[in-house]
């Protein structure tokens, strides 16, 4: 039995609406989920941002006085961060090449996926659990800026490494076809090619996790501990390991200090501010080039 052209009409009109009643949902809850960290992010800079100085950025901490600075926090927090990159991008990167581009597809390989995505998901805290066993109880080294970053660099292998190779295998078949028609090795299609084709997603992926060990406070905790050096610069790497998350958990809930609430308040707004920046400047590049 065929439709008249009255059911036709009256199905292409549900169908509209049914569109149009979706579309006004999604763009409803997108709107509701963007109002409610919109607002939580002006709270946070609303309460901190305007009283930082520079003094508060550079000073030392103190223990019982008020005005004191989180200038060496600040320093272990980029410090830690540094160090934790330079073990994890390059392990990364090369697990990420050897699973998309030489691993056989074969149960061992499926088998290593699988560990690397539940890895993944591993709270932060299990990690620091892991560093605090290594390098106090095995090591005997105590809570330390190395301990700290080499931890760190453990919590970000595993999603770095699947980033990567997901990156990876996204670049189209025709890339490497081309390459090998002219004669290119595997290692010098992967170098001259699908690196640069599968540059934007590494680049994300960086910028994901080194974003998320920014603000990581338990790994840091268990790993470097809750104080800093008495120094603004030290470069020493077995000195303490407290960074900018972890005295913010610490003068929120431990501190002595008069202006605890207004340093915890400046904190966390310089953690966000310093999250959003390191995520512009690590996606720059990538912002403005032409497809």
């Amino acid at each position: 039995m065929t439709r008249t052209p009255i059911n036709i009409e009256k199905s292409i009109k549900k169908n509209r609406t049914i569109s149009k009643v979706m579309k006004l949902l999604l763009s409803s809850i997108t709107i509701f989920t963007f109002g409610i960290i919109l607002f939580l992010l002006l709270k946070i800079l609303s309460k901190g941002l305007t009283t930082i100085d520079f003094h508060f950025l550079v000073g030392l901490p103190e223990e019982i006085d008020a005005g004191g600075g989180v200038g060496p926090f600040l320093f272990n927090t980029f410090y830690i961060l540094l160090i934790s990159l330079v073990i994890s991008i390059p392990i990364g990167l090369g697990a990420g090449i050897y699973l998309a581009e030489y691993a056989k597809q074969n149960k061992l390989t499926d088998w290593i996926s699988t560990c690397v995505e539940a890895l993944a998901s591993v709270p932060s805290i299990i990690f620091g659990l892991f560093g605090y066993v290594l390098f106090v109880e095995v090591f005997d080294v105590g809570l330390t800026v190395i301990g700290a970053a080499i931890t760190l660099s453990f919590l970000n292998l595993p999603a770095l490494t699947r980033i990567i190779e997901e990156s990876i295998r996204n670049v189209p078949l025709s890339y490497r076809e081309a390459s090998y028609s002219l004669g290119a090795s595997k290692a010098t299609c992967i170098i001259t090619i699908i690196l640069p084709a599968a540059l934007k997603g590494i680049f994300t992926g960086i910028s994901l996790t080194a974003c998320r060990a920014l603000g990581e406070s338990a790994v840091i905790l268990l790993a470097g501990g809750t104080s800093a050096s008495d120094k603004m610069w030290d470069f020493s790497l077995t000195g303490p390991g407290a960074t900018l998350p972890v005295q913010l958990w610490y003068i929120q809930s431990e501190a002595l200090v008069e202006d605890a609430m207004k340093i915890a308040d400046q904190s966390a707004a310089l953690l966000v501010v310093i999250i959003l920046l390191l995520s512009i400047v690590l996606r720059l590049p990538f912002m403005f080039k032409k497809k």
